[in-house]
């Protein structure tokens, strides 16, 4: 047996097996032989068949299977001799009918070869690293969504800006009947605004669909129905009043910090606000760690230059999948994941070149960390090491949930050594102004 290795070009080649009779017809003989002694074959005991009969009937397709059998066996060992670093997976190469009674045979197979370059943190142009805060308005604003989600509703005669508003929209033509509350600020139309206020519980109006709330998703859940029917919609309305509610905001008091954190965590306005506050920041960097987790992400895919083999991904990519693609098809399927597949590389060169692969036992620690950290939000404090055990032996069990431990770990890991060791520069904004900034609402 022979087997060699030839460029097609660059991070493209094709692996030559050269095989002679004498590299496969041992394991043959072996197969038939054994055919020979279990065969039923009319005219003939079992065990009593002739070997040659046996490879008149049986012989081509044992050599074929034997043939494959070695070709595999032999093709692995040699990429992992030659430390081949190949993408995807080998690919015959069939020019011609294979002529199987002859004594030499050769197959080829394509690869494609993983390339080779280097990754460079150190960015011409630095990536920002945002440091998001809570600013006062937010802070007052939350305190104020939460007297209101605590306070108590008081009935009122008649529709006022204040208040909170149940009414049963209808629509015979569209099927549409449903009750739904709000309050005024959430009206968009000021034509629906007028011809609400002064209502009385009761009384019946007519709406127009179209502009009658400010956020399009409460017009979904006001008349239950899906969003794309709500996008073009232009119907009238019935709206019957069923109730007319004045939310009297809750007392920032002990009793209203208790329901919220538990007893004694929260005692006073000033300590209600820190804690509000720095909630709300951690909520902050992940969002952060997110933009930046992406900002590098694209800067290193713009900026790290290798070229992949993509006439060779491109015809792998036609039977890789669970569907056979035609050419065409491929060619699509390859642009659109040529990006990920890039950083999929840069990636995976990050993590081996600085040892940031993540094992089991960091995955049980990762895991461990989680449970305790969501027991204490439902003030579970201080679970037995036992009952921590067998929750992470539940948990990883399930090889989805492993995975995703593993993916949540790994993009920890890499955010680290990107914070550490990249070119960034830091800016603090707060969440209206980053929000502004980075997304551009």
């Amino acid at each position: 047996m022979k087997i060699s290795q030839k460029s097609l070009s660059k991070n493209h080649s094709k692996i030559i097996v050269n095989l002679s009779k004498d590299d496969y017809s041992d394991n043959v003989n072996k197969v038939l032989l054994n055919y020979s002694k279990t065969a039923n074959i009319p005219g003939f005991r079992k065990g009593h068949v002739p070997l040659g009969l046996v490879r008149k009937q049986y012989g081509k397709a044992v050599i074929v299977d034997e043939v494959n059998k070695l070709i595999q066996e032999k093709l692995r060992n040699y990429m992992v001799s030659e430390k081949l670093d190949i993408l995807g997976s080998p690919l015959p190469i069939s020019d011609e009918e294979i002529d199987w009674d002859s004594g030499e045979l050769s197959f080829e197979f394509e690869i494609g070869l993983t390339p080779e370059f280097e990754v460079n943190l150190k960015f011409k142009k630095p990536v920002t690293s945002y440091t998001v805060s809570a600013d006062k308005k937010m802070i007052d604003d939350q305190i104020l969504n939460i007297q209101n989600q605590y306070g108590k509703l008081v009935a009122k005669n008649e529709v006022n800006k204040n208040n909170e508003i149940t009414a049963l929209f209808e629509n015979e033509e569209e099927k549409i009947s449903n009750t739904f509350t709000f309050k005024l600020d959430k009206i968009k139309s000021k034509t629906n605004l007028k011809l609400l206020m002064g209502l009385k519980v009761g009384d019946t109006i007519d709406l127009k669909s179209k502009n009658l709330f400010t956020n399009p998703s409460d017009l979904t859940a006001a008349l239950k129905i899906t969003t794309e029917k709500s996008e073009n919609l232009k119907i009238n309305l019935s709206c019957k009043i069923k109730e007319i509610n004045f939310r009297e905001p809750a007392d920032l008091d002990v009793e209203l910090f208790d329901k919220l954190y538990g007893k004694g965590t929260v005692k006073t306005v000033n300590e209600l606000r820190k804690k509000i506050t720095e909630d709300a920041e951690k909520q902050f960097v992940q969002q952060s760690d997110q933009k930046l987790l992406n900002d590098v992400t694209e800067y290193l895919i713009d900026n790290t230059k290798f070229d992949l083999p993509s006439k060779f991904l491109q015809k792998w990519m036609e039977t890789a999948g669970e569907k056979t693609l035609s050419s065409e098809e491929a060619k699509q399927e390859y642009e659109k994941s040529k990006k990920s597949m890039r950083y999929q590389l840069i990636e995976g060169k990050i993590i081996t070149d600085n040892k940031l692969q993540v094992n089991m036992d960091d995955i049980k620690s990762y895991a461990k960390q989680m449970i305790v950290n969501q027991m204490l939000q439902y003030g579970q404090a201080n679970p037995s090491d036992k009952e921590l055990d067998d929750i992470v032996f539940r948990v990883l069990s399930n090889k989805d949930e492993v995975k995703r431990l593993s993916e949540q770990l790994t993009s920890q890991k890499i955010l680290a050594f990107y914070k550490e060791n990249a070119n960034l520069k830091s800016k603090k904004l707060t969440y209206e102004k980053f929000v502004k900034e980075v997304y551009g609402a």
